[in-house]
């Protein structure tokens, strides 16, 4: 909960501008999307969380919760009240005595594409085996996830230069020349 706390004080000032651009903007629906969870021990709270996908100011929108007692940093997603996930079998009992996280094993997997990701199971193998070090682990990779997407987008976009563009002008020439003749 300290670094729960820590984080909120670090994002705050974010989240109240994305929060305050978001109401001036009128967004449909509003700033907040509210949506009931159910959290420990069985008791359904209300998720809040700032409509800020696109610049990953969801998550951070969710620490209050946090502090709050409704969600750890860490666990098995927060599902709504009746989801059949929750209810299953081997779900019940495990899904009841974990807090639900703002990330967890299946949402830092969820993107491999492995077949064995599948996130029920993934909830379950953290239920089975949560601790101090796959929690620290799991937290730096949700860290890792949006840094390594911007660089993979900023590789995209930076021009790749061929071959002959490090030519000199005149071998390029000969080049073109050559290939109009061939043609």
């Amino acid at each position: 909960m300290a670094l729960g706390t820590a984080l909120l004080a670090l994002t705050c000032p974010a989240v109240a501008v994305a929060a305050l651009v978001l109401t001036a903007r009128r967004t449909p629906g509003g700033a907040w999307d509210r949506r009931p969870r159910t959290g420990l021990g069985g008791r359904v709270f209300e998720l809040r969380t700032l409509r800020t996908r696109r610049l990953r100011l969801d998550l951070f929108s969710r620490l209050p919760h946090v502090v709050r007692g409704d969600l750890a940093l860490v666990g098995p997603a927060p599902l709504p009240p009746g989801d059949p996930r929750a209810t299953g079998p081997g779900a019940r009992r495990w899904r009841q005595e974990l807090r639900p996280g703002l990330t967890g094993l299946a949402q830092v997997r969820a993107r491999s594409g492995m077949p064995w990701d599948d996130p029920a199971l993934l909830d379950q193998h953290y239920a089975e085996h949560h601790g101090v070090v796959l929690d620290l682990a799991i937290l730096a990779e949700a860290a890792r996830i949006p840094l390594r997407d911007r660089l993979r987008k900023a590789r995209r976009t930076k021009a790749h230069l061929s071959d002959a563009d490090h030519r000199p002008p005149a071998c390029r020439r000969v080049d073109q020349a050559d290939s109009v003749s061939t043609d």
